[in-house]
Protein backbone atom coordinates (compact mmCIF):
# COMPACT_ATOMS: atom_id res chain seq x y z
CA UNK A 1 0.00 0.00 0.00
CA UNK A 2 2.97 2.53 0.93
CA UNK A 3 4.47 1.90 -2.46
CA UNK A 4 1.40 2.25 -4.47
CA UNK A 5 0.26 5.48 -2.94
CA UNK A 6 4.12 7.03 -3.30
CA UNK A 7 4.20 6.15 -6.79
CA UNK A 8 1.00 7.21 -7.63
CA UNK A 9 1.90 10.57 -6.47
CA UNK A 10 5.46 10.37 -7.63
CA UNK A 11 4.58 8.91 -11.40
CA UNK A 12 1.79 12.24 -11.87
CA UNK A 13 4.42 14.85 -10.45
CA UNK A 14 5.55 17.02 -13.95
CA UNK A 15 8.96 17.17 -12.07
CA UNK A 16 9.81 15.30 -8.90
CA UNK A 17 12.94 14.90 -6.89
CA UNK A 18 14.72 13.06 -4.47
CA UNK A 19 16.60 13.87 -1.26
CA UNK A 20 18.58 11.78 0.71
CA UNK A 21 19.46 12.42 4.58
CA UNK A 22 21.79 10.96 7.19
CA UNK A 23 19.31 7.85 8.26
CA UNK A 24 20.26 6.35 5.07
CA UNK A 25 23.60 5.01 7.08
CA UNK A 26 21.73 3.66 9.99
CA UNK A 27 19.20 1.82 8.10
CA UNK A 28 21.64 0.18 5.25
CA UNK A 29 20.32 1.68 2.63
CA UNK A 30 22.76 3.57 0.71
CA UNK A 31 22.97 1.22 -2.11
CA UNK A 32 19.11 0.70 -3.06
CA UNK A 33 19.21 4.45 -2.63
CA UNK A 34 21.29 5.02 -5.12
CA UNK A 35 19.60 2.01 -7.38
CA UNK A 36 16.41 4.22 -7.21
CA UNK A 37 18.53 7.03 -8.23
CA UNK A 38 19.83 5.60 -11.39
CA UNK A 39 16.13 3.42 -12.12
CA UNK A 40 13.90 7.26 -11.67
CA UNK A 41 16.55 9.65 -13.59
CA UNK A 42 15.49 12.18 -10.94
CA UNK A 43 17.49 15.18 -9.90
CA UNK A 44 19.23 14.19 -6.19
CA UNK A 45 19.93 16.15 -3.48
CA UNK A 46 21.66 15.23 0.19
CA UNK A 47 20.93 17.23 3.23
CA UNK A 48 24.25 18.36 4.99
CA UNK A 49 24.82 15.43 7.27
CA UNK A 50 24.31 13.35 4.08
CA UNK A 51 27.17 14.96 2.38
CA UNK A 52 29.13 11.70 0.94
CA UNK A 53 26.60 8.92 1.00
CA UNK A 54 25.46 9.55 -2.74
CA UNK A 55 28.19 9.44 -5.14
CA UNK A 56 29.19 13.13 -6.08
CA UNK A 57 30.17 12.38 -9.79
CA UNK A 58 26.41 10.61 -9.71
CA UNK A 59 25.16 12.47 -13.29
CA UNK A 60 21.98 13.70 -11.86
CA UNK A 61 23.81 14.52 -8.56
CA UNK A 62 22.76 18.69 -7.48
CA UNK A 63 24.33 19.26 -4.25
CA UNK A 64 23.61 19.72 -0.68
CA UNK A 65 19.66 21.45 0.12
CA UNK A 66 20.07 23.39 3.04
CA UNK A 67 17.50 25.96 2.36
CA UNK A 68 19.15 29.20 1.62
CA UNK A 69 22.00 28.22 1.66
CA UNK A 70 22.45 25.80 -0.58
CA UNK A 71 24.45 24.66 -3.62
CA UNK A 72 24.13 26.82 -5.93
CA UNK A 73 21.10 26.04 -7.54
CA UNK A 74 20.25 23.22 -6.07
CA UNK A 75 17.42 24.74 -3.25
CA UNK A 76 15.50 26.48 -6.67
CA UNK A 77 15.43 22.94 -8.01
CA UNK A 78 14.04 21.02 -4.98
CA UNK A 79 11.57 24.24 -3.86
CA UNK A 80 9.91 24.43 -7.37
CA UNK A 81 9.66 20.87 -7.38
CA UNK A 82 5.72 19.07 -7.48
CA UNK A 83 6.71 16.73 -5.75
CA UNK A 84 9.73 15.29 -3.66
CA UNK A 85 10.79 12.23 -1.59
CA UNK A 86 12.96 12.67 1.44
CA UNK A 87 14.42 9.46 2.16
CA UNK A 88 16.52 9.09 5.72
CA UNK A 89 16.44 13.05 6.39
CA UNK A 90 16.40 14.37 9.69
CA UNK A 91 14.76 17.83 9.18
CA UNK A 92 15.56 19.21 12.29
CA UNK A 93 16.53 23.31 13.39
CA UNK A 94 19.88 23.25 12.16
CA UNK A 95 19.59 20.75 9.32
CA UNK A 96 16.53 23.79 8.26
CA UNK A 97 18.16 26.96 9.98
CA UNK A 98 15.87 27.10 12.01
CA UNK A 99 12.77 25.44 10.09
CA UNK A 100 12.84 27.84 7.26
CA UNK A 101 12.62 25.34 4.11
CA UNK A 102 10.37 26.17 1.38
CA UNK A 103 9.88 22.80 -0.14
CA UNK A 104 6.34 22.39 -1.05
CA UNK A 105 5.49 20.29 2.24
CA UNK A 106 2.06 19.01 1.07
CA UNK A 107 3.93 17.35 -1.55
CA UNK A 108 6.23 15.37 0.15
CA UNK A 109 7.26 11.75 1.07
CA UNK A 110 8.88 11.47 4.32
CA UNK A 111 10.63 7.80 4.16
CA UNK A 112 12.36 6.99 7.42
CA UNK A 113 14.51 3.74 8.74
CA UNK A 114 10.95 1.89 9.66
CA UNK A 115 8.13 3.59 8.49
CA UNK A 116 6.96 6.03 5.47
CA UNK A 117 4.70 8.85 5.54
CA UNK A 118 2.69 10.72 3.43
CA UNK A 119 1.57 14.52 3.16
CA UNK A 120 -1.89 13.90 4.06
CA UNK A 121 -1.19 13.14 7.21
CA UNK A 122 -1.13 8.79 6.84
CA UNK A 123 1.54 6.54 7.58
CA UNK A 124 2.79 3.14 7.33
CA UNK A 125 4.89 1.46 9.93
CA UNK A 126 6.85 -1.39 10.06
CA UNK A 127 8.19 -0.93 6.93
CA UNK A 128 12.06 -1.12 6.77
CA UNK A 129 13.66 1.77 4.57
CA UNK A 130 15.57 -1.00 1.78
CA UNK A 131 12.76 -3.12 1.64
CA UNK A 132 10.59 0.04 0.63
CA UNK A 133 12.97 1.69 -1.80
CA UNK A 134 13.69 -1.71 -3.59
CA UNK A 135 9.75 -2.32 -4.36
CA UNK A 136 9.60 1.63 -5.26
CA UNK A 137 12.56 1.03 -7.62
CA UNK A 138 10.09 -1.19 -9.89
CA UNK A 139 7.29 1.04 -10.06
CA UNK A 140 8.68 4.58 -10.55
CA UNK A 141 9.15 5.85 -14.18
CA UNK A 142 11.80 7.65 -15.43
CA UNK A 143 11.60 11.40 -15.02
CA UNK A 144 14.52 13.29 -15.67
CA UNK A 145 12.50 16.89 -16.17
CA UNK A 146 14.04 18.04 -12.86
CA UNK A 147 17.52 17.61 -13.39
CA UNK A 148 16.80 19.16 -16.81
CA UNK A 149 15.64 22.36 -15.61
CA UNK A 150 18.58 22.11 -13.00
CA UNK A 151 20.99 22.36 -16.16
CA UNK A 152 19.19 24.83 -17.79
CA UNK A 153 19.60 27.15 -15.11
CA UNK A 154 23.57 25.95 -13.50
CA UNK A 155 26.44 28.32 -13.97
CA UNK A 156 29.35 27.15 -12.73
CA UNK A 157 30.81 28.57 -9.35
CA UNK A 158 34.31 30.51 -9.69
CA UNK A 159 36.94 30.17 -7.83
CA UNK A 160 38.21 33.18 -5.38
CA UNK A 161 40.46 35.86 -6.76
CA UNK A 162 43.73 35.27 -7.13
CA UNK A 163 46.14 36.52 -4.10
CA UNK A 164 48.69 39.27 -4.35
CA UNK A 165 51.47 38.85 -3.23
CA UNK A 166 51.99 38.44 0.45
CA UNK A 167 48.27 39.22 0.71
CA UNK A 168 46.80 37.86 3.80
CA UNK A 169 45.47 34.26 3.75
CA UNK A 170 41.88 33.86 3.15
CA UNK A 171 39.37 30.83 4.25
CA UNK A 172 38.09 30.61 0.77
CA UNK A 173 41.74 30.47 -0.74
CA UNK A 174 42.31 27.70 1.54
CA UNK A 175 39.15 25.25 0.80
CA UNK A 176 40.32 26.01 -2.87
CA UNK A 177 43.50 24.28 -2.08
CA UNK A 178 41.95 21.89 0.14
CA UNK A 179 39.95 20.51 -2.89
CA UNK A 180 42.78 20.51 -5.19
CA UNK A 181 44.47 18.10 -3.03
CA UNK A 182 41.68 15.44 -1.98
CA UNK A 183 41.85 12.30 -3.23
CA UNK A 184 39.70 9.01 -3.82
CA UNK A 185 41.37 7.29 0.02
CA UNK A 186 40.54 10.37 1.73
CA UNK A 187 38.53 11.40 4.00
CA UNK A 188 37.24 14.86 5.51
CA UNK A 189 36.10 15.79 8.77
CA UNK A 190 34.07 18.85 9.47
CA UNK A 191 34.17 20.75 12.71
CA UNK A 192 31.43 22.84 14.14
CA UNK A 193 31.35 26.38 12.90
CA UNK A 194 32.63 27.66 9.82
CA UNK A 195 34.25 24.66 8.40
CA UNK A 196 30.40 23.77 7.87
CA UNK A 197 29.60 26.03 5.07
CA UNK A 198 33.27 25.56 3.64
CA UNK A 199 33.49 21.89 3.35
CA UNK A 200 30.05 21.67 1.74
CA UNK A 201 31.24 23.45 -0.48
CA UNK A 202 34.10 20.90 -1.66
CA UNK A 203 33.35 18.22 -4.66
CA UNK A 204 34.16 14.98 -3.41
CA UNK A 205 35.91 12.52 -5.59
CA UNK A 206 34.96 9.23 -5.91
CA UNK A 207 35.10 6.74 -2.58
CA UNK A 208 36.41 10.40 -0.67
CA UNK A 209 34.51 10.40 2.20
CA UNK A 210 32.90 12.84 4.39
CA UNK A 211 31.75 13.52 7.95
CA UNK A 212 29.99 16.16 9.47
CA UNK A 213 28.13 16.51 13.13
CA UNK A 214 24.74 18.99 12.89
CA UNK A 215 22.43 17.79 15.44
CA UNK A 216 23.85 18.94 18.89
CA UNK A 217 26.73 21.40 17.04
CA UNK A 218 29.02 20.54 19.54
CA UNK A 219 32.58 22.41 19.00
CA UNK A 220 35.70 20.03 19.60
CA UNK A 221 33.64 16.72 18.33
CA UNK A 222 35.86 16.23 15.22
CA UNK A 223 39.57 15.45 16.93
CA UNK A 224 38.19 12.67 18.51
CA UNK A 225 35.65 11.83 15.58
CA UNK A 226 39.39 12.03 13.57
CA UNK A 227 41.23 9.84 15.93
CA UNK A 228 38.57 7.18 16.12
CA UNK A 229 37.56 7.30 12.22
CA UNK A 230 41.33 7.09 11.14
CA UNK A 231 42.02 4.21 13.93
CA UNK A 232 39.41 1.95 11.78
CA UNK A 233 39.99 3.09 8.35
CA UNK A 234 43.85 3.07 8.21
CA UNK A 235 44.17 2.91 4.55
CA UNK A 236 42.70 5.84 4.13
CA UNK A 237 44.09 9.30 4.92
CA UNK A 238 41.57 11.61 7.31
CA UNK A 239 41.92 15.54 6.51
CA UNK A 240 40.37 17.32 9.41
CA UNK A 241 39.20 21.36 9.46
CA UNK A 242 39.16 23.03 12.61
CA UNK A 243 38.74 26.10 14.23
CA UNK A 244 41.11 27.19 16.87
CA UNK A 245 38.27 27.60 19.45
CA UNK A 246 37.19 23.64 18.65
CA UNK A 247 40.45 22.63 18.94
CA UNK A 248 41.04 24.23 22.26
CA UNK A 249 37.97 22.02 23.66
CA UNK A 250 39.78 18.22 22.98
CA UNK A 251 43.49 19.05 22.18
CA UNK A 252 44.98 15.97 24.07
CA UNK A 253 43.43 13.30 21.49
CA UNK A 254 46.24 14.66 18.82
CA UNK A 255 48.27 12.94 21.76
CA UNK A 256 46.66 9.81 20.50
CA UNK A 257 46.65 10.20 17.22
CA UNK A 258 51.21 10.22 17.61
CA UNK A 259 51.08 7.47 20.11
CA UNK A 260 48.53 5.22 17.28
CA UNK A 261 51.29 6.70 14.59
CA UNK A 262 48.18 8.50 12.61
CA UNK A 263 48.97 10.41 9.48
CA UNK A 264 45.79 12.93 9.23
CA UNK A 265 46.47 16.27 7.91
CA UNK A 266 45.03 18.67 10.67
CA UNK A 267 44.40 22.09 9.30
CA UNK A 268 43.61 24.72 12.13
CA UNK A 269 42.45 27.58 11.47
CA UNK A 270 43.06 30.84 13.55
CA UNK A 271 41.25 33.32 13.71
CA UNK A 272 40.70 34.43 17.41
CA UNK A 273 37.65 33.06 18.37
CA UNK A 274 34.36 31.40 17.96
CA UNK A 275 33.21 32.64 14.98
CA UNK A 276 29.93 30.80 14.63
CA UNK A 277 29.10 32.37 17.78
CA UNK A 278 30.08 35.88 16.33
CA UNK A 279 27.79 36.09 13.46
CA UNK A 280 24.87 34.86 16.07
CA UNK A 281 25.71 36.79 19.22
CA UNK A 282 28.65 38.73 19.44
CA UNK A 283 30.12 39.96 22.72
CA UNK A 284 33.55 39.77 24.14
CA UNK A 285 32.98 35.89 25.48
CA UNK A 286 33.60 34.67 21.78
CA UNK A 287 37.35 35.82 21.66
CA UNK A 288 40.21 33.19 23.10
CA UNK A 289 43.31 33.15 24.70
CA UNK A 290 45.62 32.66 21.65
CA UNK A 291 47.74 29.75 21.38
CA UNK A 292 51.06 28.49 20.18
CA UNK A 293 49.17 25.52 18.68
CA UNK A 294 52.05 24.16 16.21
CA UNK A 295 54.64 24.26 19.61
CA UNK A 296 52.01 22.47 21.92
CA UNK A 297 51.90 19.63 18.96
CA UNK A 298 55.76 19.64 18.76
CA UNK A 299 55.44 18.97 22.62
CA UNK A 300 53.37 16.24 22.05
CA UNK A 301 55.38 14.54 19.75
CA UNK A 302 58.52 15.01 21.81
CA UNK A 303 61.05 15.18 19.13
CA UNK A 304 59.77 11.42 18.49
CA UNK A 305 59.48 12.53 14.64
CA UNK A 306 55.71 11.28 14.31
CA UNK A 307 54.83 14.42 12.72
CA UNK A 308 55.02 17.84 11.14
CA UNK A 309 54.10 20.81 12.02
CA UNK A 310 53.95 24.62 10.29
CA UNK A 311 52.41 28.09 10.30
CA UNK A 312 50.87 29.50 6.96
CA UNK A 313 49.96 33.49 6.68
CA UNK A 314 49.94 33.42 2.69
CA UNK A 315 48.63 31.36 -0.16
CA UNK A 316 52.04 30.90 -1.17
CA UNK A 317 53.05 29.20 1.92
CA UNK A 318 49.81 27.37 2.23
CA UNK A 319 50.25 25.78 -0.99
CA UNK A 320 54.20 24.94 -0.17
CA UNK A 321 52.93 23.35 2.95
CA UNK A 322 50.40 21.16 1.18
CA UNK A 323 52.72 20.05 -0.93
CA UNK A 324 54.95 18.86 1.65
CA UNK A 325 51.98 16.77 3.73
CA UNK A 326 51.23 14.84 0.59
CA UNK A 327 54.37 14.58 -0.48
CA UNK A 328 57.85 13.90 1.93
CA UNK A 329 55.78 13.87 5.19
CA UNK A 330 52.28 11.43 3.90
CA UNK A 331 53.54 9.46 6.45
CA UNK A 332 53.06 11.10 9.24
CA UNK A 333 50.78 13.39 11.48
CA UNK A 334 50.81 16.91 10.10
CA UNK A 335 49.56 20.45 11.43
CA UNK A 336 49.03 22.99 9.32
CA UNK A 337 48.16 26.14 11.46
CA UNK A 338 46.29 28.70 8.98
CA UNK A 339 46.48 32.37 10.29
CA UNK A 340 43.68 33.79 9.09
CA UNK A 341 41.80 37.37 9.86
CA UNK A 342 39.05 37.11 12.96
CA UNK A 343 35.63 38.85 10.55
CA UNK A 344 36.98 36.14 7.67
CA UNK A 345 33.76 34.02 7.55
CA UNK A 346 31.80 32.91 4.72
CA UNK A 347 28.51 34.21 3.00
CA UNK A 348 26.91 31.53 4.29
CA UNK A 349 27.38 31.82 7.86
CA UNK A 350 26.56 34.87 7.73
CA UNK A 351 23.31 33.70 6.12
CA UNK A 352 23.07 30.74 8.39
CA UNK A 353 23.55 33.39 11.85
CA UNK A 354 20.67 36.13 11.06
CA UNK A 355 18.30 33.22 10.21
CA UNK A 356 18.66 31.57 13.84
CA UNK A 357 18.88 34.83 15.36
CA UNK A 358 15.69 35.54 14.23
CA UNK A 359 14.10 32.20 14.81
CA UNK A 360 15.95 32.09 18.57
CA UNK A 361 14.30 35.98 19.40
CA UNK A 362 11.17 35.48 18.97
CA UNK A 363 8.74 34.93 21.78
CA UNK A 364 8.30 31.93 23.51
CA UNK A 365 4.72 30.37 23.61
CA UNK A 366 3.73 30.13 27.61
CA UNK A 367 1.72 27.15 28.02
Amino acid sequence: MAVEKASDLLNTAVKPVMIGGKKLRLAKAQAVFLELADACGYAVAVTPSAKGMFPENHPHFIGTYWGTISTAFCGETVEIADASIFIGATLDELETIGYSLTYKKNKAIIVEPNRVMFPNGSCFGLILMKDFLQALTKRLKPNLTAYENYRRIYIPESDPPQSELGEALRVNVLFKHIQKMLTNNMTVISETGDSWFHSQKLKLPKSCGYEIQLLYASIGWSLGATLGYAQAAPKERVVLCIGDGSFQMTPQDVSTMLRLGQNNIIFLINNGGYTIEVEIHDGPYNVIKNWDYTAIVDAMDNREGNCWTTKVHTEKELVNAIEIATGDRNDCLCFIEVIVHRDDTSKELLEFGSKIVAIGSCPSNLL
